[in-house]
């Protein structure tokens, strides 16, 4: 990683295919309205930055750190978070569309995912204790032997969960979406 030290800029409307974004640690900045669409944003540390209204689809991330990080409203298709550095990863998601991404294995904990698109999202072997779904849309979304004790599920709609191959004790559902910890068992309810 490079020696840049980048602290509290804002960053606006700057495409980074175009204009490559340094190596260094980006500490409390802001990124709105930027694309990072295909840009490979690998070995960057971002601290304490919060990402608006951006396009990361297909960012390459491997071994990129994000220490406490805010997106919201972002584009971010196909981002594989499971290539970052899972040293102090803290995320934080709202209103973002994240769809094929993969969180493949990361300790996760206390995670908010809220009005969020997770269709077909990785969370395989993910640690995700007392991380909240809030209005998520899950379809076709992948948990298998993930820890999900104490995860807020209570509001999100189209999950696949099966409660024989994740943890999850103290877990919580509406009873209008508990039939999604069915679905593997071939119980039909009406």
């Amino acid at each position: 990683m490079s020696n840049n030290f980048i602290e509290s800029q804002e960053f606006l409307k700057i495409d980074f295919l175009k204009t490559p974004l340094k190596k260094g640690i980006y500490d409390q900045c802001r990124f709105v309205n930027c694309n990072f669409e295909n840009v490979h944003a690998s070995n960057i540390e971002f601290v304490e930055c919060e990402f608006t209204d951006c396009n990361f689809s297909n960012a390459i991330v491997k071994d990129t750190a994000f220490k406490d990080v805010r997106f919201e409203n972002c584009k971010m298709l196909g981002v594989k978070f499971s290539d970052c550095n899972p040293f102090l990863l803290k995320v934080y998601f709202k209103e973002c569309t994240m769809s094929f991404a993969s969180f493949f294995r990361l300790k996760m904990s206390h995670t908010k995912f809220i009005k969020c698109n997770l269709t077909s999202v990785d969370f395989v072997e993910t640690q995700l204790t007392n991380a909240t779904f809030e209005q998520c849309d899950l379809k076709s979304a992948i948990f298998e032997s993930s820890n999900l004790q104490k995860a807020d599920f209570s509001s999100s709609y189209n999950f696949s969960i099966s409660p024989d191959k994740n943890v999850l004790k103290g877990a919580i559902f509406s009873k209008e979406n508990v039939v999604g910890l069915l679905d593997g068992f071939g119980i039909v309810v009406y």
